[in-house]
């Protein structure tokens, strides 16, 4: 899955400065079913409070599935969407996406969701194939 990089986005690239605002941009228009998770996942976090809002629910097709891969395995759009979102974003499998506020006060909560234990106790066998 590639971003639908404008001519003028690209123009920016080969230049070298990248306006971190239209690379965002790009992203949301690109992977829109991963720009949606993560913004009602935000939108979530802010009306409930706690720790952190995460998705358990599997993408409703490879593509779907395939954005949210796309979107959290690359450091540089991973990082420009916890910068937008002002979150920092956790990943397990191929579909639980969380969002935890940049409070340090959530540091332990967001170490055990990424810790190997949860990971482990995250699996079932209809994941497999994901």
């Amino acid at each position: 899955m590639s971003l639908d990089v404008s001519p003028a986005l690209l123009e920016q690239a080969e230049r070298g400065e990248v306006d971190e605002a239209d690379f965002v941009d790009c992203v949301r228009t690109s992977l829109p079913y991963a720009w949606e998770m993560i913004s009602s996942l935000v939108a979530q976090l802010k009306v409930d409070g706690g720790d952190f809002a995460d998705n358990q629910t599997p993408p409703p097709d490879e593509q779907a599935r395939g954005q949210l891969l796309r979107a959290l395995a690359s450091d540089a759009i991973r990082g420009a969407l916890q910068r937008h979102f002002g979150v920092r974003l956790a990943f397990q499998n191929c579909h639980r996406v969380a969002v935890f506020p940049l409070d340090s006060s959530v540091d332990d909560t967001l170490a055990r969701f990424t810790s190997v234990r949860s990971q482990l106790l995250n699996q079932s066998p209809e994941l497999r194939d994901c």
